[in-house]
């Protein structure tokens, strides 16, 4: 990923397809697929991350399912209109994808750089156990004028460090692509599960204002 337009955001990840690909839109005669991909933590869980690839990259007929891939993209967001309410769509845009002959050790199966700006007031919060917790919602500029708003979550001292950044506050976070299953209430009796995607962050450096 050397070229610089692209340098402001960047994700690596590894693991196995789950999912056939299923059609999502066409840009100029181009289509783009979603699959999901099965990525492990260190933990024995998993992430099950949505990829965004085009067909000139892989042949979208094939079956990959079980089969090891390794993408290298952007995490890239859109509004969904639904319900009367947008909705934050968020999936791995693949620049490169390499279907593996068998299982992988990749050496960082799920890998992001960000270079943004805060975009609201960071949360910071403690779970009933004590966990100190940030959520910041990080806007990313792409070419053309558009930008990606990417939701991250840091830990412990990072969450104190974040919970002073002002808007339009620029920085850089390093860390992983996590899922997290959640129930949505849909009416009176009626929940819906839904999956949240957001960036762990392990690593952020504070740089400026705008």
């Amino acid at each position: 990923m050397t070229d610089k337009v692209f340098d402001n955001n960047q994700v690596s990840i590894a693991g196995e397809v789950m999912t056939d690909f299923e059609f999502s839109h066409d840009v100029f005669g181009e289509g783009f697929y979603l699959l999901d991909v099965s990525v492990s933590r260190l933990s024995n869980s998993y992430d099950i991350i949505p990829i965004m690839v085009s067909e000139r990259l892989v042949d979208v007929k094939a079956d990959l399912k079980g089969k090891y891939v390794e993408v290298n993209g952007q995490f890239r967001s859109y509004n969904r209109h639904e319900d009367n309410k947008n909705r934050l769509v968020l999936s791995v845009f693949a620049r490169e994808f390499k279907v593996c002959i068998e299982d992988l050790d990749a050496a960082r199966p799920n890998y992001i750089f960000l270079d943004g700006f805060v975009c609201k007031q960071p949360i910071y919060r403690k779970t009933p156990l004590g966990r100190e917790i940030a959520d910041i919602l990080l806007a990313v500029n792409r070419p053309y004028g558009k930008s990606d708003y990417i939701p991250c979550i840091c830990w412990g001292r990072n969450a104190r460090f974040a919970e002073n950044f002002t808007v339009g506050g620029h920085i850089q976070v390093w860390g992983r692509i996590q899922s997290r299953e959640y129930q949505k209430k849909v009416s009176e009796n009626d929940y819906e599960r839904r999956v949240a995607y957001e960036v762990s962050v392990s690593k952020l450096e504070y740089l400026e204002e705008y």
